[in-house]
């Protein structure tokens, strides 16, 4: 989670050890405990003072609603958090509707926007008269989940039933103690330990390419937008590696709707499924924080950064120089970590960002994780080979 003010100088709150440490544009971090959230958000708000608040995952985002209800509570001296969160968000009243997936596609379709037939499950017998219903294949999908975690694409009954389980169940206490011990992310504990089970909804198929738009908004205007087909995915339900730059008409009008009809702030995105045979496009859920393409910068309506500090300043838009004139982009490290040797690498636009090294030093780092025998020095050589054709 970022913190910034009208200066330009931003903070963060992050777990020990995460990347965003390794960056130079963040000027001091505050660490985040897993145990007390709350808490810990509001003691780095308290000492940094922002003037706007960028959730950078879903987590960040509930954080900061619970934040405001508490802050709610205390009538006047909780008014600067709540007025701070209502700037960066948008209108209190979404907040309920962007975390539950169903309220959202609801929503969606009373604006006329093209959505899929969605509904939440509650156990089995429901699960049952969904498919009767609806049919096979069909998606489930659990709520405050990101990145594919939480999704699964089912193609029988048996299928449906064990996904619905493991979805609604909540995480296994080994997982947490391994996330909180060896990556000293706490984040799972309490859900571990109180036993909470996620609301899981069904989504009607659609059969065709996936896409995705991510835009900077302010009082339910969108200030800046980029519309991106996904091309290359890490595995089948889970996040782009490689997308390519589109102009959309449908999808920018149903996020224009969205953004309006929740009065939103700040970085949103949406995610699409490009129906096969017509190109219809159906929204199927938002993501109420910065995504992994907010950052990039492709000239004039599509740099989002400047868009939002022109509006929170009340300066004129400085937009950034456009940073590809490629529309097809792989995302790093993702695409890298996919497939170390993807023609995609060489062919596309490759965000490695090569001015900040400690971060891509970190990303190297990960990766040797993920796979012990990929030597430090053979993922430095491949990685360098890869840089020419990033313009």
């Amino acid at each position: 989670m970022a913190l910034a003010d009208a200066g330009c100088t931003v903070g963060a709150v992050c777990p020990p050890g995460h990347p965003l440490i390794m960056t130079s544009a963040v000027c001091h971090t505050h660490t985040y405990d897993g145990l007390m959230p709350l808490k810990s958000l509001a003691a780095a708000i308290a000492a940094t003072e922002p003037d706007f608040i960028v959730p950078g995952d879903d987590l960040a985002t509930w954080h900061l609603h619970d934040l405001y209800k508490r802050e709610l509570r205390k009538g006047q001296a909780g008014e600067p958090i709540c007025s701070l969160i209502e700037r960066s968000l948008g209108a209190p009243a979404s907040f309920p509707i962007v975390y539950a997936r169903a309220s959202f596609m609801e929503r969606a379709l009373e604006a006329g926007i093209r959505v899929p037939r969605t509904a939440v499950i509650k156990n089995t017998k429901e699960l049952s008269e969904w498919i009767a219903q609806v049919g096979l294949p069909t998606v489930l999908k659990a709520n405050g989940t990101s990145g594919g975690d939480g999704v699964r694409v089912v193609h029988t009954f048996e299928e449906a039933e064990q996904a619905f389980h493991k979805l609604q169940a909540p995480p296994f206490w080994a997982r947490a103690a391994k996330r909180a011990l060896v990556d000293r992310d706490k984040t799972l504990v309490w859900p571990a330990l109180l036993r909470r089970r996620s609301v899981v909804n069904a989504q009607a198929f659609v059969a065709g390419r996936e896409a995705t738009s991510t835009v900077a908004c302010w009082k339910g205007e969108v200030l800046a937008s980029l519309h991106f087909e996904v091309l290359k995915k890490a595995d089948q339900s889970g996040h782009a590696t490689v997308v390519r730059s589109v102009a959309n008409p449908e999808m920018s009008s149903a996020v224009e709707g969205m953004v309006r009809q929740l009065n939103l702030s700040g970085l949103h995105g949406f995610d699409f499924l490009l129906e096969s045979g017509t190109g219809n496009a159906y929204l199927i859920e938002v993501n109420p924080r910065a995504t992994q393409v907010g950052h990039l910068m492709l000239g004039s309506g599509h740099d989002l950064p400047a868009a939002l500090y022109a509006a929170m300043t009340g300066k004129a838009v400085q937009e950034a120089q456009r940073v590809t004139e490629n529309d097809t982009i792989a995302l790093f490290p993702q695409e890298w970590i996919r497939d170390p040797m993807s023609e995609f690498l060489h062919s596309a636009y490759h965000d490695v960002p090569w001015e900040e090294p400690e971060l891509v030093r970190a990303c190297v780092r990960s990766r040797r994780k993920q796979s012990a025998w990929h030597s430090h020095q053979n993922s430095i050589t491949a990685l360098s080979a890869a840089r020419l054709p990033r313009s």
